[in-house]
């Protein structure tokens, strides 16, 4: 592992910034609920606690090792770092993003799983556990949610909110908005009776040729820009 130098680490801030502006305009966070960070070597750049999405500049984004201790931190880290740490440490992410989302906490009232209503939820590895209620900046919380993404890449964490992680900010806050997509898509489709759900072997099927079609790689030299679907993949993304 490496020590990242100043500018990688302004970067990272300048874009924590910038995505923490989209949480709000989203609609996955109020005020200043949820939270957002970036692993840059051995160090982990996270959003601030208590400072609204609005007023939040670069110079606020916290920096810490991971072990939690502040490295450069103007302003006091995110109360969920230990979550946001614990997923560092068992996963290969190389961002997390814990949101407020309405669709999510309702559902996390209500159920205890998100079910297989897209076959786009192969790119948060099938179907979405929602973990126990735990209070929020503890410990239990952060082994609560690395427990619900076991082969996952997003968890629900119930009366809370979601946890989703990726290889980068982007592939992450896609995967936020995917599962908040779902949540709502589920809900709709039960004012219509008992949803038909896709079943294992179909999810496998799709992840099948999803990784044959190469799904969400672009050709070399492409430009534009691609949506959710064509960043994480329709089963895109690793562990």
């Amino acid at each position: 592992m490496y020590r990242p130098d100043a500018g990688e680490l302004h970067a990272a801030r300048e874009r924590l910034v910038t995505y923490s502006a989209r949480l709000l305009a989203d609609g996955l966070a109020v005020g200043s609920a949820g939270n957002l960070s970036m692993r840059c070597g051995d160090l982990v750049a996270i959003t601030p606690s208590g400072i609204s999405y609005d007023d939040l500049r670069p110079a606020d984004i916290a920096v810490v090792d991971l072990a939690g201790a502040e490295v450069d931190a103007a302003e006091v880290p995110s109360t969920e770092t230990p979550m946001h740490l614990a997923v560092y440490s068992a996963t290969r992410a190389g961002a997390v993003v814990h949101t407020h989302s309405p669709e999510v906490i309702a559902l996390s009232a209500a159920r205890d799983e998100l079910p297989a209503i897209h076959y786009a939820i192969t790119s948060l590895g099938g179907p979405v556990r929602v973990a126990p209620y735990v209070r929020f900046g503890s410990d239990g919380l952060a082994a609560a949610a690395t427990q619900a993404l076991a082969g996952r890449r997003a968890a629900i964490l119930r009366n809370h909110g979601a946890i989703c992680y990726g290889r980068s900010l982007d592939e992450a806050y896609e995967r936020a908005l995917l599962l908040e997509w779902l949540a709502h898509v589920y809900r709709l489709a039960q004012a219509y009776g008992h949803p038909k759900t896709l079943s294992e072997a179909e999810l496998a099927e799709v992840t099948a040729e999803a990784t044959r079609r190469g799904y969400g790689t672009r050709r070399s030299g492409a430009a534009g820009r691609s949506g959710a679907a064509g960043r994480s993949g329709a089963a895109g993304g690793g562990q």
